[in-house]
C-alpha cells in the first residue's frame, strides 16, 4: 500500500496536519495506534473535568462543542476528535501500529500490523503518551506495596484509607495528588522545588517556554520539561490543597524500602508507604524511527521547526516546541505545507 503521505498519529497534531493535507489535495493517509478517536486524550482519568485540563484548544476548522466543564475531559474531547475526523472526511485507518520506518530511495517503508506501507513523506505525530518515564531508583524490586505509573491512574478511590507517595512535580502529578489526598494520607516528592506562577499564562511568556525548547531541539538535545520552563499554575485546587498541607514537598527519597521509602542524607527519615505514584513524566515515542539513525551526540534530534535536520522528507509534530494543544494546531499545518514543498521541488541531480 502506497501513499504520497504517511501521517502516524492521530492526536491534536496528527489531525491538525490531516487537515492540512487534505485542503491542499494531497494523497496521504493517518494511521493510528488507538482502537478508536481522541488521542492521548481518550486515555486521561476519568476523573479529570474538563474545566481541569490543561489548555484544550481547537483543531483547526471547528470549534471546541459546547460541554458542561464538570464533563470528563477524555469522553468531550474523544468525542471531538471522532466528530472531527467525520466532519473533513479524514483517512484514518486504526488500530494501526507502525513497528519500524527505514528509509529507501523514493522516501519511506513501514512496517505496520496493516502490512507495509511506503511514503515518500512522513508526518509523524506519535505523542509520547505510550511511553511513561519511570526512573530507576534503588530498591524498587524490595518495594512490597503497589507502584503504577500517572498514566495508568484512574481515580483516587481506589486508595482510600493508604497512605500514598506521589513523586514528580508536573501538572498531571499536582492533580492527582490533590485527589488523592481527599481519601488517603499523601507524601509528595519531588527532584526541584516546584516553581509556582500566579495568574494566567500570557502570550509572552509562552513564547519565552516555546523559544528554549526550540534552542534545545535546534542543538540535537532532548526537548526537556515544559514544567521546567512554564511552572505550575495556582489554580483554586492548589490553593485549596495548600492550606491543607498537601503541597508541603519534600525532597525526592534515595531509596525505596520493602515498606516505603527512605532518604540516606537524613539519618532516621523514613515514610512508610502503601503506594508509590509515579507522576514522572514521559518520552517522545519515536522507537519505531530508530531505523532512520535519526539520533545526533546530545541524545536528541536535531530538528529545524518540525523537519528533521537530516531526513528532510520526515516532520515531527507534537515533539518539542510542538509539544502542546496550541503548539501542535500551529505545527501540523505548517509541517504539512513544507512537506509539500519539498515532495514538489525537484530532486537533486
Amino acid at each position: 500500500m502506497h501513499a504520497d503521505v504517511v501521517v502516524i498519529g492521530a492526536g491534536q497534531a496528527g489531525l491538525s496536519a490531516a487537515y492540512a493535507l487534505q485542503r491542499a489535495g494531497a494523497g496521504y493517509v493517518v494511521l493510528d495506534g488507538d482502537a478508536g478517536p481522541g488521542g492521548a486524550w481518550q486515555h486521561r482519568w476519568p476523573s479529570l473535568r474538563l474545566d481541569e485540563a490543561h489548555r484544550i484548544h481547537p483543531l483547526p476548522g471547528m470549534p471546541l462543542p459546547d460541554a458542561d466543564p464538570a464533563d470528563p475531559a477524555s469522553e468531550v474531547v474523544a468525542g471531538y476528535f471522532g466528530d472531527y475526523e467525520r466532519r473533513f472526511d479524514l483517512p484514518v485507518r486504526r488500530p494501526v501500529a507502525v513497528r519500524a520506518v527505514h528509509a529507501v530511495d523514493d522516501g519511506f517503508r513501514l512496517d505496520t500490523t496493516d502490512g507495509e506501507w511506503t511514503a515518500r513523506g512522513i508526518v509523524n505525530a506519535t505523542g509520547t503518551w505510550t511511553r511513561p518515564f519511570w526512573p530507576a531508583y534503588p530498591g524498587r524490586e524490595l518495594f512490597a506495596g503497589r507502584q503504577l505509573h500517572a498514566a495508568d491512574y484512574r481515580g483516587a478511590e481506589e486508595f482510600r484509607g493508604r497512605h500514598v507517595v506521589v513523586v514528580g512535580g508536573g501538572t498531571s502529578g499536582v492533580q492527582q495528588l490533590i485527589e488523592i489526598s481527599e481519601v488517603a494520607t499523601t507524601t509528595w516528592v519531588t527532584r526541584r522545588e516546584p516553581v509556582w506562577r500566579a495568574g494566567g499564562f500570557g502570550e509572552d511568556a509562552g513564547r519565552a517556554a516555546v523559544a528554549l525548547v526550540d534552542q534545545r531541539v535546534r542543538a540535537g538535545l532532548p526537548p526537556g520539561s515544559v514544567v521546567g520552563v512554564t511552572g505550575l499554575m495556582e489554580t483554586d485546587a492548589v490553593l485549596a490543597a495548600r492550606a491543607r498541607g498537601v503541597l508541603d514537598r519534600l525532597p525526592v527519597f534515595d531509596r525505596l524500602t520493602r515498606d516505603g521509602v527512605a532518604w540516606d542524607g537524613e539519618p532516621g527519615r523514613v515514610v512508610p508507604a502503601d503506594v508509590v505514584l509515579w507522576a514522572t513524566g514521559f518520552r517522545a515515542a519515536l522507537d519505531h524511527l530508530a531505523p532512520l539513525h535519526l539520533r545526533a551526540p546530545g541524545g536528541g534530534i536535531t530538528m529545524d521547526g518540525t523537519r528533521v535536520v537530516t531526513e528532510p522528507r520526515l516532520h515531527l509534530v507534537g515533539y518539542g516546541p510542538s509539544a502542546s494543544t496550541i503548539g501542535a494546531n500551529r505545527a501540523g499545518p505548517q509541517a504539512a505545507r513544507e512537506l509539500l514543498r519539498t515532495l514538489a521541488a525537484p530532486m537533486p541531480a
